[in-house]
């Protein structure tokens, strides 16, 4: 994950939504906290959260929203602004919210965010992800590349 992480412009955080399953996730020693954490440490500043197996708990709005607040928190305190993270109720198995908007949330109304040029809507995974502003990049300096790990071989030396 972590070499991953450390190239990417932005993160999708998917947060399983079934009873139990989320409270164990964003408990103290859980992957959601980690991994959150993990991606704002390395640099990655912009955030999407996805909130799966919403059909598990029959599309609950309150279920949605008492996510959306734990998380919000949670994401507040590593560095993430809440208001520039789309939070987007899913089901992965149905393909539910993923390219289209479903059916089954009509009290969803969508996600917005602020962003340098304004603010952006949208209702799907996919509307998120088409929405994840392309940082600045120097293309006036000499290329530079990460390194994955490092090899010492006898005879030849250090080989990245």
């Amino acid at each position: 994950m972590i070499t991953g992480t450390s190239q990417a412009d932005c993160a999708i955080l998917i947060i399983a939504g079934g009873v139990g399953e989320f409270e164990a996730g964003i408990s103290k020693d859980g992957q959601t906290r980690e991994h959150a954490l993990l991606a704002y440490t390395l640099g990655v500043k912009q955030l999407i959260v996805a909130i799966n197996k919403m059909d598990s708990v029959k599309w609950d709005e309150s279920r949605f929203q008492e996510i959306v607040k734990e998380t919000s928190n949670f994401i507040k305190k590593v560095g993430y602004n809440p208001k520039n993270v789309p939070f987007v109720p899913i089901s992965g198995w149905n393909g539910d919210n993923m390219i289209e908007a479903t059916t089954n949330a009509p009290w969803y109304k969508g996600w917005e965010k602020e962003t340098k040029a304004g603010v952006v809507k949208g209702k799907t995974l996919l509307e998120a992800i088409d929405a994840i502003e392309t940082p600045s990049r120097p293309t006036d300096k000499p290329l530079r590349l990460p390194l994955q790990d490092v090899y010492k071989i006898g005879g030849i030396g250090t080989v990245p």
